[in-house]
């Protein structure tokens, strides 16, 4: 008897994935999972590691960086600012990747791909 195949194991499909990853924070979520699991291709497993690293640097910096603002007086008005930056340059970064990914080039980033690599 033959096995109905799996609608999700379509090529278009899973390219989709790996977009749904590179969301920038909600795509830290289907990453986390995909790597829970470890379940899925090879570009899925590194997108969801890439993902996963640039979320959570830019997660543990953002929290840093509030909690300096929470605690200084004088040093208030330039950690919103650099905390702002950090923030816009995790968004920006992100849909760069999904540029990347669209003309199917590979998804690299220097310091956080080879961080994402240590993941499991």
């Amino acid at each position: 008897m033959k096995k109905d195949p799996d609608p999700f194991d379509n090529p278009h499909t899973q390219h989709l994935h790996l977009y749904l990853y590179l969301i920038p924070v909600l795509g830290f979520f289907p990453a986390i999972w995909t790597l829970s699991r470890r379940q899925g291709s090879r570009e899925q497993l590194a997108a969801s590691r890439l993902a996963v690293t640039l979320a959570l640097v830019w997660l543990s910096t953002y929290i840093l960086l509030e909690t300096g603002v929470k605690s200084s007086e004088t040093l208030t008005l330039p950690l919103l600012i650099i905390s702002s930056v950090l923030t816009s340059s995790y968004f920006v970064v992100s849909i760069g990747l999904m540029i990347r990914l669209w003309k199917r080039q590979p998804l690299w980033l220097p310091w956080f791909s080879r961080m994402g690599d240590r993941l499991p």
